[in-house]
């Protein structure tokens, strides 16, 4: 079984979550099943995973032989290549990390480079060099202040993503910020996350957006409401865009994403629903309206 086909691309920051068996995945499912039954759901996964650490390359053939062709997964580039002191120094790491991933062909598509805060105005000539260079489809998320000030400096990393057509990855963490909670998944999602304005860009046909939710999923809906629309407003532009749901411990991050393709289902009559995984008949799904 295979999602019926979407317009945009769906998915949360990794699939091996055991938690979700409360919910999502059956309740007997094994650990090594998880890909499959989350590619049964979802047609896209951040990879985060790999910004850590390279997979074994027999890991990679695995993850090949159980992705759907049209599934897409998002792999970030490890930091020794992203938090670097000069990208134009690691464009052979990053050739080597491409081809460690080639077995997945387009379903790699964008490769994300997730810069620091340190990277700032000053070193664009460097991610020009790379992007002209690394030879993949890529997407850009920056986090220094400057890039969000609306100034000159910003208008300058969009006009060379823009002339690339790179997009620039949109980080939301306005709902994760909302909550008061001091529980210690709370303090250290917050102590982990930028906090950034948002900047939806489309700056080609695949615009990328990354939502940091609430831990409390009803106290999301006045942050999903907006992206409910700009998806919407995209893909009735003919673009194919994506975005990937975040909770603080990501618990409830798939009941977040599923949550969100309701919304949108009602702003786009037509949208066909997310297939439901089989349930044990004893775990009740969770409330996602």
């Amino acid at each position: 079984m295979t999602p019926s086909p979407l317009p945009y691309h769906l998915g949360c920051p990794s699939w091996s979550e055991n938690a979700w068996r409360d919910y999502l995945y059956p309740a007997d499912s094994r650990t090594h099943d998880f890909l499959g039954l989350y590619c049964q759901v979802f047609n896209a996964v951040e990879g985060n995973t790999t910004f850590y650490a390279r997979p074994a390359a027999t890991t990679v053939e695995r993850w090949a032989q159980v992705m759907p062709a049209d599934f897409r997964f998002t792999a970030k580039f490890p930091r020794e290549v992203s938090h670097c002191d000069d990208l134009r120094g690691q464009l052979e790491s990053a050739a080597d990390f491409t081809r460690l991933m080639a077995p997945l062909g387009a379903r790699v598509a964008p490769y994300w480079l997730q810069l620091p805060a340190s990277f700032g105005p000053g070193r664009l000539a460097e991610l020009s060099q790379f992007i002209e260079q690394v030879g993949v489809p890529l997407a850009v998320e920056v986090r220094h202040d400057a890039f969000f000030a609306r100034g000159e400096e910003e208008r300058a990393l969009n006009r060379l993503l823009l002339a690339h057509d790179v997009e620039r990855i949109c980080l939301d963490p306005r709902a994760l910020f909302s909550c008061t909670s001091r529980s210690p998944e709370v303090l250290h999602a917050q102590s982990k996350k930028p906090k950034v304005p948002p900047r939806p860009a489309a700056f080609s046909d695949t615009p990328q957006v990354r939502f940091i939710g609430h831990p409390e999923l009803a106290a999301n809906e006045p942050f999903l409401t907006p992206w409910v629309d700009k998806l919407a407003e995209w893909i009735e532009a003919g673009r194919r865009p994506y975005i990937f749901l975040h909770t603080a411990d990501n618990y409830l991050a798939a009941a977040l994403a599923q949550r969100f393709h309701q919304r949108l289902m009602a702003r786009l009559p037509g949208l066909a629903a997310l297939p439901e995984l089989p349930r044990a008949p004893e775990i009740e799904q969770l409330d996602l309206l």
